[in-house]
């Protein structure tokens, strides 16, 4: 990627260094193996650096181009791809989701106590639901109630071994967590989002990705799996030494500031499921990509659904994507979801695939209005900010994304850099 100076975009060299001594911190200090974080404004790279390790055994180097688990990165892509066909006349937003998936016709609402006590769904599930996670689904991972304990139990949690279709008809067969409309949940609502792309395209999620978004934005390196010609960049997966694990996650997470540095393997690159083309393709977590892909995908956001004069979606979809979509203009936190991984929700919204920033004082982070974001559980982020022409990214491979502040740290750092 071509480097302009920061001055250049509005940004300060100088101040820019104080965003270098953070990254590199967090590898010195054992926070996580390695990373890069990309900077761009006005539709130009400013800040493009990596460091620390990919692999530590035998080290090898975080670079520009290495592949990373992109995990809930998926997401908006997923979204992006569903918004595409809506500007095909596939759907409406308000379509019930039983009208493409009859199997979620009589899905129960668990109403407490045993997973047998339920009641109707009061008003059926729709589509916009999925998008915006008040679908009433949730997550196995979530260690909090019998309905995700339900979703482990029926090997939902770990779906590589179904296809897509069978996973949405096993999922179909358990209780909504709550009535649809009536909470945020972040949940696989995206997945059930990834089959009815397939179904409305008639496209499987990998061929439909590959064909109308990935060719046209030349994202070589992404994919479901990691090819035999990549595998020599795919970074190791690691996890904190002490302290949290995938079941506190849902719980909003804990007071990290003191957690003592220190990582150990959770996966190897060279002895990873990734490797092999899995049979369920997710739509809420499954790809694989670098850096250079994902800065495509936001830019093409960015300039409001255009690419090098590849159109995805047309500037309305795309501006309406970006509205707060919960009722009453409420944030997540008058939804029920006061917390969520290392992020106070209180003046945060969510749009057509990620959250939406309504009120940065409330939200206590400097952010502008508009400004809309999402990551992965391997501590990855992006945001984008249309009132600042910027989006960043930052990559890395820390699991879950809970373990650090590393997101709030990272924001107040890149935007004390702006000049202008």
């Amino acid at each position: 990627m071509n480097i302009v100076a920061p001055g250049k975009v509005g940004l300060d060299q100088e101040r820019l260094g104080r965003v270098s001594a953070w990254l590199e911190q967090q590898v010195t200090s054992e926070r996580i193996a390695g990373a890069s974080l990309l900077i761009c404004r006005r539709g130009e790279v400013a800040f493009l650096e990596a460091t620390g390790d990919a692999r530590k055994e035998p080290s090898q180097a975080f670079a520009e181009d290495t592949l990373v688990r992109m995990f809930s990165m998926t997401k908006p892509i997923t979204t992006v791809a569903a918004m595409m066909l809506y500007e095909r006349g596939c759907f409406q937003l308000d379509h019930p989701v039983s009208r493409y998936l009859p199997a979620f016709a009589h899905t129960p609402v668990w109403s407490g106590g045993d997973i047998s006590q339920s009641v109707p769904q009061k008003t059926p599930m729709t589509v916009r639901q999925l998008m915006t996670h008040t679908a009433g689904l949730t997550y196995g991972f979530m260690h909090q109630n019998v309905i995700d304990a339900e979703y482990r139990n029926r090997g939902l949690d770990q779906g590589r071994s179904f296809n897509l279709a069978e996973w949405v008809d096993l999922l179909a067969g358990i209780p909504l967590l709550c009535q649809p409309g009536s909470q945020w949940n972040y949940s696989v609502a995206t997945d059930v989002l990834g089959r009815l792309v397939e179904l409305w395209s008639g496209e499987s999620l990998a061929e439909f990705f590959h064909h109308h978004i990935f060719d046209p934005l030349q994202m070589n390196d992404t994919g479901f799996s990691v090819r035999a010609d990549q595998v020599d960049r795919f970074a190791a997966l690691y996890g904190p030494t002490s302290g949290l694990t995938m079941a506190n996650v849902g719980a909003g997470g804990i007071n990290h500031q003191d957690r003592p540095g220190g990582i150990r393997l959770v996966e190897s690159a060279t002895q990873s499921s990734y490797l092999e083309t899995p049979e369920f393709l997710s739509g809420g977590g499954g790809l694989v990509g670098t850096m250079g892909d994902y800065a495509r995908f936001c830019q093409m956001l960015m300039n409001q659904g255009e690419l090098d004069g590849n159109r995805l979606l047309s500037r309305k979809t795309v501006e309406f994507m970006r509205l707060n979509q919960l009722p009453d203009n409420g944030d997540l936190a008058s939804m029920g979801q006061p917390v969520w991984s290392e992020t106070n929700y209180e003046g945060i919204g969510f749009g057509i695939g990620w959250a939406v920033v309504l009120d940065p004082a409330k939200a206590n982070i400097i952010a502008s209005v508009g400004e809309h974001h999402w990551g992965g559980a391997a501590s990855t982020f992006f945001w984008l900010d249309p009132e600042e022409e910027m989006f960043v990214i930052f990559l890395t491979q820390l699991i879950p994304s809970s373990t650090y502040p590393i997101r709030r740290e990272l924001r107040s750092r890149v935007y004390q850099a702006l000049i202008d």
